[in-house]
């Protein structure tokens, strides 16, 4: 069994920061490319940013330059650091992972349960 568990969400003013965490634990081989969706109320969920397992990072247009992802390989681990954040960034901010468990060897597309990100304007 593999889960995903993200903290770090909160109620921030237009401006702030905010630092999202998302720990994988369980039956992991290998962790390939993790990643942070949002979903805003009424809205589709939508990509924020991606990191492969070497690090090679991707992100949404409106985040850039604001929003900087990293990954620490041997905690299992990313993070999202929030910055400037706008009331347009509120949603609830899901962690995803491309997971290749052992015993058996299997692919698995994992999801965590969400963290709500709030900006007050």
């Amino acid at each position: 069994q593999v889960q995903l568990v993200e903290s770090g969400g909160g109620l921030v003013q237009a401006g702030g920061s905010l630092r999202l965490s998302c720990v994988a634990s369980g039956n992991i081989f290998v962790v390939n490319t993790m990643g942070w969706y949002r979903q805003a109320p009424g809205k589709q969920r939508e990509l924020v940013a991606t990191i492969s397992r070497f690090s090679k990072k991707n992100y949404t247009e409106s985040v850039k330059g604001r929003f900087t992802i990293s990954r620490d390989n041997g905690k299992n681990a990313i993070y999202l650091q929030l910055t400037k954040l706008k009331p347009d960034d509120t949603a609830a901010y899901y962690c995803n992972a491309a997971i290749l468990t052992e015993h058996p060897f299997r692919n698995l597309d994992i999801w965590g349960q969400g963290t709500l990100v709030t900006v007050s304007s």
